[in-house]
């Protein structure tokens, strides 16, 4: 059925609107190429945009062809504001940008370990309170936040879940109680595995999987372009991979003698003692028998993921994909080319640290459009 003259310019808008949001300013003759719409149709969308305080003339282009230089047309960057979250096991770190993704402000804070949940949760209201106000931000119109654990796919909420602090879920709660904005959550590793997608280390790939490698194992699977959560929201949780080389096997409580046991935080640093290195400085070290042997490691849990989905592609990410960078990467493929005859690269993320954080402020950004309406307080499970 033919969508009626008004549901027509809506959509019409709204595909404008997301191009100048991914791509940046554009002219009427760029939206056209880009859009498929004829000159007259987005003549008029550009005029209506225009009106409404959602687009605005930004420059002028004159390459692209004789005469006259073109307008360039670009987003009103204040005309909404987003924060995004990034909840670790005893830290919170917050960004406030501006429609465009560019940063207001920033703050961090630590989350001490006898920090009950009210006190670590105000804490970290708090903090993002702060970053608005010094963002000049009176009202957010998207909040994102990372956080470790699965979410649920029938509601988009933070699993209560043992061994994770109870105030990650208790936060995401408080927030949407108290800002009338939209506040959604997503698992940390998701969240990096869009960043890297997006803008990192597989910004050409379609199909890949991102190991997240640090206190948590986990891993996000991007297969055609999109994130795959699975049935339960728990695809990727590769820490309780029965692997060979462990105490036992795991269990439906605790990821010892899962592929956790061989590759947390605490076992890399294991590792490094076991090979007369300081913890702290391992991983850059370049010491060719301790990388060997973490690379090994690796390889077994990334051939399990090479066999069953075949991606092409592993992302290590979190602080040992981090710190161990293109040195280990390198070694965890040749040893993966031992172990699987299916050809998969591996590459050290390109966003570090920092992964966690775009990946959220990505997601706000994408449920920001101008053209949506804000949803308040209602919870959405994230796309």
């Amino acid at each position: 059925m033919a969508a009626s003259p008004s549901t027509a310019r809506a959509l019409n808008d709204r595909l404008a609107l997301r191009l100048l949001q991914d791509r940046g300013p554009l002219t009427a003759a760029q939206l056209k190429t880009l859009t498929g719409l004829s000159r007259p149709t987005v003549a008029d969308l550009v005029e209506r945009l225009s009106g409404s305080g959602l687009v605005h003339v930004v420059g002028e282009a004159g390459a692209e062809r004789r005469g006259p230089n073109a307008k360039l047309y670009g987003l009103v960057a204040d005309r909404a504001h987003l924060a995004a979250l990034d909840l670790r096991t005893r830290s919170v770190t917050v960004t406030v940008t501006d429609l465009l993704g560019a940063p207001l402000a920033e703050a961090a804070a630590p989350i001490g370990e006898d920090a009950g949940t009210g006190a670590a949760v105000e804490l970290a209201v708090a903090l993002l309170e702060r970053a608005a106000k010094e963002a000049g931000v009176e009202r957010l119109h998207s909040v994102a936040v990372g956080a470790p654990g699965l979410i649920d796919p029938a509601t988009g909420e933070l699993r209560d879940s043992t061994g994770l602090p109870a105030w990650h879920r208790r936060l995401v709660a408080v927030l949407q109680e108290r800002l009338p904005a939209q506040v959604l959550v997503e698992n940390e590793t998701n969240l990096a595995a869009v960043a890297e997608l997006r803008e990192g280390a597989a910004a050409d790939r379609e199909d890949f999987v991102l190991l997240w490698l640090g206190q948590g194992i986990g891993a996000a699977v991007v297969l055609g372009g999109r994130l795959r959560r699975g049935a339960s929201g728990g695809a990727g949780e590769i820490g309780f991979l029965p692997v060979p080389g462990t105490s036992g096997l795991p269990s439906a409580t605790g990821c010892d003698g899962g592929f956790h046991e061989l590759v947390s935080t605490a076992a890399v640093e294991a590792l490094a003692a076991a090979h007369g290195l300081e913890p702290a400085g391992a991983l850059a070290s370049g010491h060719g028998p301790f990388l060997d042997a973490l690379a090994r490691r690796l390889a077994v849990g990334a051939a399990a993921v090479a066999a069953v989905l075949d991606p092409g592609c592993v992302v290590l990410a979190g602080e040992t994909g981090h710190q161990g960078g293109p040195e280990l990467a390198a070694r965890v493929e040749a040893e993966l080319a031992a172990l699987s005859p299916l050809r998969t690269e591996v590459r050290a993320t390109a966003l570090g640290d920092a992964a966690v954080l775009r990946g959220a402020l990505l997601r706000a950004t994408a449920t920001s459009r101008p053209g949506r309406k804000n949803p308040g307080r209602t919870p959405r499970t994230p796309s």
